[in-house]
């Protein structure tokens, strides 16, 4: 197995969430879905690190890294589409597209966020298996920063049967699936009120600025 570190002292909850960009792929392995989620969390902790001073400063700087090294490589149209669910049928084409970039600025705004917690626990990849004949395949790892009790986390990728590349879609933490909270959590207002209740309330979450500010509560 391979470890990659961050830095330490991190609330249960917050690494949770930040562990969710590690979905992304880099294009050196884009085509192995094991060894690109390794490459893609070394270069990510490695450009926050060398960018402390401009994040310190804006801490808005982290949209950019998130935009510019996770994005591209995050499959966040099929990721939105998963989270409408049964909706998806009952949204009006015409605003599909809309509720889609919402999600995504939602996406680059929330791994900004949990970025922001990042410190030194150790992420250790599982060794690559056969994925030669899958479409989709689960990458498992394991968490540790030496004082907690070690945290079991499961991603969720997919190969593109056009382009043959692999993006992440979904992290499973301790067996809780982040894209099936998101859709529970959203459920409940497209049953009520409809998709554009959903992209006024992304919209607003994307508005707010991001914070270095650690969070408190026990996740």
């Amino acid at each position: 197995m391979h470890t990659v570190k961050t830095r330490n002292g991190l609330t249960l909850k917050g690494f949770l969430v930040a562990l969710m960009f590690v979905f992304s792929g880099n294009v050196l392995a884009q085509d192995n879905p094991y060894l690109l989620l390794e490459e893609v969390a070394s270069k990510t902790f490695d450009r926050i690190k060398t960018s402390q001073k401009k994040i310190k400063s804006n801490p808005e700087e982290l949209k950019a890294i998130v935009e510019e090294e996770l994005l591209p490589y995050i499959d966040y149209q099929f990721a939105a589409l998963k989270v409408l669910g049964k909706y998806f049928r009952k949204v009006p084409k015409e605003r599909i597209p809309e509720y889609i970039e919402v999600f995504r600025t939602y996406l680059i705004a929330t791994y900004a966020i949990a970025l922001g917690q990042y410190e030194d626990q150790t992420v250790e990849f599982e060794p690559p298996k056969d994925y030669d004949k899958r479409k989709d395949v689960t990458v498992r790892a394991i968490i540790s920063d030496g004082e907690r009790p070690d945290i079991k986390i499961a991603f969720k990728v997919r190969r593109n049967s056009k382009t043959n590349e692999w993006k992440a879609y979904d992290m499973v933490a301790e067996g809780i699936s982040l894209l099936s909270s998101k859709r529970s959590e959203l459920e409940g207002i497209l049953r009520q009120d409809g998709i554009e209740k959903v992209i006024e309330e992304l919209s607003k979450k994307n508005s707010q600025p991001i914070s270095l500010q650690k969070e408190t509560a026990e996740g």
